[in-house]
């Protein structure tokens, strides 16, 4: 079955020129040259993947991913930006607030193909059971006994705490957005502002005590476990 691909920029050759190449890929592609229509189109076909231009002509492309990420039905659906900007600030902005991918124009539209490929074969990899029991660098989580235990000492971790813990530990090295943390740890119909993250992730190193500098702070992203 054919995978979609939904396309959203507002220059009517470019979009033109990207549907042709992933039609040639063998993709259904559905265009739209507004945000709006973009939001409307997504939550209408569900895609496989999105492109998604960040300098729209009613709504700018953070807002769409923004959107995007609140309804459980397009919550999941990986986004790649397309966008002429490439300073380093924007690409921190678009992982931030959730895009899996960002491609600075001009591009190789038989680049961006193999990039929209990848990335739908990352999501199709089969998922791993979490282990019961995370260890890393003197931590040790067990889940099933929801225990938490640093340098020998057990800990007394809130619920939510201990679950940003296993968050973080299990991708080590990796950086977290905040509002990735959110996602992951809180839930996408959960309402609450990245600054709770913050505050959680200030108790949580409180608690860790010796390994508290575990949990790295890469300022203006988000948060990564040290090993």
């Amino acid at each position: 079955m054919k995978k979609t691909i939904l396309v959203v920029d507002d220059e009517p050759d470019l979009l033109d020129l990207v549907a042709h190449h992933l039609e040639a890929a063998g993709f259904l592609v559905v265009k739209a040259s507004r945000g709006l229509e973009g939001l409307e189109a997504a939550a209408r076909t569900r895609p496989d993947a999105i492109l998604l231009d960040l300098m729209l002509p009613d709504i700018l492309g953070t807002e769409v991913l923004k959107r995007l990420r609140r309804n459980p039905a397009t919550a999941g659906v990986p986004v790649v930006f397309l966008t002429a900007r490439g300073e380093e600030m924007d690409r921190v902005v678009g992982f931030e607030l959730g895009a899996d991918d960002y491609v600075v124009k001009p591009f190789s539209p038989r680049e961006l193909v193999l990039r929209v490929q990848a990335l739908l074969r990352r999501g199709d990899a089969p998922k791993e059971t979490p282990d019961p029991v995370l260890e890393r660098a003197g931590i040790r989580l067990d889940r099933q006994r929801h225990q938490a235990v640093a340098a020998g000492a057990s800990l007394d971790l809130t619920p939510l705490e201990f679950n940003l813990l296993a968050c973080l530990m299990e991708r080590p090295g990796r950086v977290l957005s905040r509002d990735q943390l959110l996602d992951r740890v809180w839930g996408a119909d959960v309402f609450v502002t990245e600054r709770t993250v913050d505050t959680h992730v200030k108790r949580l190193r409180s608690k860790l005590g010796g390994a508290a500098d575990r949990i790295e702070t890469i300022r203006g992203v988000g948060y990564r476990f040290r090993e």
